[in-house]
């Protein structure tokens, strides 16, 4: 018998291995694959503008990087003696202009040398709607706790999604010819846009990624995130208490998913022999001076030597401090 209803994955064009290096950009749950990839010991670099929701902001977010210009005095705003940026989340604003730039241009230029030599772009959409700076009819990527009345709130339609995104996937494709862009669409239900209103803007993200699937055949994937969470996994014990976010086994959920589709048999090879060395050091014996416990100690380290041997850009420095500091 079954007891739930089963997700039939889209044909995979492309699946992933150690050699790709991945550009994280959207909503908290691209921060929860992200996170994921980097324990794996996977080239990552994720949301250097902090999360991001809506498509418009993602896609400008793509394009200032694209441009490699760095962000200056002029793109910021004060606010009660703390330093913003409408692009940025909160966790880049500071209590000087110059701790603010910082900040910002030291993810910047990361991302916008890993934008044209990344080979998978993960895009991770969490809602069609979007606020505008009545000052300037900026869309921004964070209100920053400022006053409501100085935004419009609108829904992005379909048509305005694919037009935006079309433009960008070209001008992308142009400057970086290997990427390949996985589209998402966050499981996370946006609950104070109300139940109806957050409904239409995910079947927006949908319809729009669906379109851009079709416009660039071969380029694009789609990872079922949301409707795993909605039909798979469709009971409130795969809930954080807010009821809102996927705990954290939903969110294991699908990341299993995820490496079953697209990781490659040889990298979840790898991901295993990965995981026994992370089991290994985040063990804690009653005797840790116990001659079996230094053995084990020796063995991980054979392991990590081991590893490194095959993939030697991996960085296991952490790691390996620990277990030598054991050997000691």
């Amino acid at each position: 018998m079954d007891f739930f209803t089963k997700i039939t994955f889209p044909e995979v064009k492309r699946k992933y291995d150690y050699t790709d290096r991945f550009l994280l950009l959207g909503s908290c749950f691209a921060e929860n694959i992200g996170k994921q990839l980097a324990y794996s010991k996977f080239s990552i670099d994720i949301n250097p503008f902090g999360i991001q929701y809506n498509p418009s902001s993602i896609s400008r977010a793509l394009r200032l990087l694209l441009n490699g210009k760095p962000f200056s005095a002029s793109d910021l705003f004060c606010e009660k003696g703390i330093y913003y940026s409408f692009m940025h989340h909160g966790s880049f604003s500071a209590d000087t202009e110059n701790g603010c730039l910082e900040l910002i241009n030291s993810r910047f230029v990361k991302a916008a040398e890993r934008i044209r030599t990344a080979s998978v772009l993960v895009v991770t959409l969490g809602t069609a709607w979007v606020y505008k700076l009545k000052s300037t009819g900026e869309i921004v990527s964070n209100c920053h706790k400022l006053p409501e009345k100085m935004f419009v709130r609108e829904r992005l339609s379909v048509d305005e999604i694919v037009e935006d995104w079309s433009l960008l996937l070209n001008d992308l494709f142009s400057v970086n010819p290997g990427m390949n862009v996985l589209f998402t669409v966050s499981p996370i239900r946006h609950w104070k846009d109300g139940a109806h209103e957050n409904q239409l803007s995910k079947a927006t993200l949908l319809l729009a990624v669906d379109e851009l699937k079709r416009k660039f055949v071969g380029r694009t994937d789609y990872f079922p995130s949301y409707e795993i969470m909605m039909d798979e996994l469709r009971d409130y014990r795969f809930y954080a208490d807010d009821m809102i976010h996927p705990s954290p086994l939903a969110v294991n959920y699908i990341w299993e998913k995820f490496c079953e589709n697209y990781i490659t048999p040889q990298s979840k090879e790898v991901m295993k022999e990965i995981e026994e060395i992370r089991k290994a050091v985040a063990h804690r014996p009653f005797r840790q001076e116990s001659e079996a416990y230094r053995q084990f100690m020796f063995q991980t380290l054979l392991k990590i030597d081991g590893i490194r041997e095959k993939f030697p850009y991996f960085d296991f420095t952490e790691e390996k401090m620990f277990v030598e500091s054991k050997l000691k």
